[in-house]
């Protein structure tokens, strides 16, 4: 009997696994005919709101809003809100400093959402935007970022741009390896999906939206994972995602491996509530033929890349002792999606640093497995509690 649910298991994991491979190889190979073009002139200087949440980021925000101020975009087309939650007198003390609006809510549960609704509610009444700029706390972006988004936006020709999150720092392993998932996940989600005409993943920061469109939309969202219900809302207004490579975004990067653990555990609990949410979307989305829709749904349905590796390494450690011949499949399933990962990773990250992470890797991924259940806990008691 132990026979049967050992094959049933096996099965059932290899099944999931295999079907994200598969996913991540179509992409992959798509992102590598992506082709680069570079964006004309705008004829229009469209008029910007940057919008900054910082939740206990005092170490970083100030740094974040200077890099915003020193646009070469002419000052007079952009204003800066920031939303201060529950940071240091200090902090508030330096950034009232500066020419941006400066908001200090004290939410008793915070969300990023709730921060997004509060910067739309207090914008000065008399004042007209066209394009709204979300970006994280620790976000840090070039001086010709606003001039680049501003071309971009009006290249695209849609309600929705990402630019190309990278990473500022890669001084622990652990960055290291955040680093790579990131462009990985530039590869697959993004680089790949525009190049089959598909929309791009959004990554909640560094994405530009329209004013109209993002000041109707945003009152709508009520969880704690915004970006994903934001997604599922353009998906199901049909309002392609586009995605611009040559724009950059610097983010702080996780050093430590419990903050790591914790974040990958909190992303694929989100991306678990999220198809819960919006699986019933699945049948009129094929009927009608909404290709955007079903690959949102079916990008969240696959298994996450951390926890599918973990899975992978844990059935190539355990079959070869129960039952040779099932492990074959899954060594031959772990070089693919290796080899899957090296065409997606962008080559100045393989160096001697990148090295040092991918010896870390599986236990990582081990550890992140584990955290999965109690983060979902966790969860669940937030969202009680709300």
């Amino acid at each position: 009997m132990w026979w049967l649910i050992i094959f049933i298991i096996d099965i059932i994991l290899f099944a999931g696994v295999a079907l994200t491979t598969l996913y991540m190889a179509i992409f992959t190979i798509a992102a590598l005919f992506n082709q680069h073009t570079k964006v004309s002139a705008a004829k229009r200087q469209n008029r910007f709101v940057v919008i900054i949440p910082a939740y206990k980021n005092d170490e970083t925000i100030e740094q974040t809003v200077k890099s915003i101020l020193g646009q070469t975009y002419p000052q007079r087309l952009f204003d800066i809100t920031v939303i201060s939650d529950h940071q240091k007198e200090i902090t508030n003390f330096h950034l009232a400093q500066y020419p941006i609006t400066l908001l200090t809510p004290n939410f008793k549960s915070s969300t990023k959402a709730k921060s997004l609704q509060l910067a739309i509610n207090n914008l000065p009444q008399f004042k007209i935007y066209d394009i709204v700029i979300v970006l994280d706390a620790g976000s840090f972006v070039e001086p010709e970022f606003l001039q680049n988004m501003n071309d971009a936006f009006e290249a695209a020709g849609t309600k929705a741009i990402q630019a190309h999150r990278l990473s500022k720092n890669r001084d622990t392993a652990i960055a290291c390896l955040d680093a790579t998932f990131e462009e990985i996940n530039n590869t697959i989600f993004r680089r790949g999906h525009i190049t089959l005409g598909l929309s791009a993943a959004i990554s909640g920061s560094g994405i530009a939206y329209d004013f109209r469109w993002f000041k109707e939309n945003i009152k709508k969202i009520n969880t704690g994972w915004e970006d994903k219900e934001i997604e599922a809302l353009l998906m199901r207004q049909q309002i392609y995602v586009d995605y611009f490579d040559d724009i950059h975004v610097y983010d702080e990067k996780t050093r430590h491996t419990a903050d790591f653990n914790k974040q990958r555990g909190r992303w694929a609990s989100t991306q678990l509530r999220s198809i819960m949410s919006n699986i019933h979307h699945l049948p009129a989305a094929i009927l009608s033929k909404r290709y955007d829709m079903i690959d949102k749904l079916i990008q969240w349905m696959i298994i996450p890349r951390t926890i599918m590796m973990a899975i992978i390494v844990v059935m190539s450690v355990i079959l070869p002792f129960i039952y040779f011949t099932l492990a074959i499949k899954w060594w031959i399933t772990f070089a693919t999606v290796i080899f899957i990962f090296a065409l997606a990773t962008p080559d100045y990250l393989v160096d001697k640093k990148w090295e040092q992470s991918f010896v870390k890797a599986p236990f990582i991924m081990l550890a992140s497995l584990l955290n999965i259940t109690k983060l979902i806990r966790r969860k669940k008691k937030f969202e009680n509690i709300n």
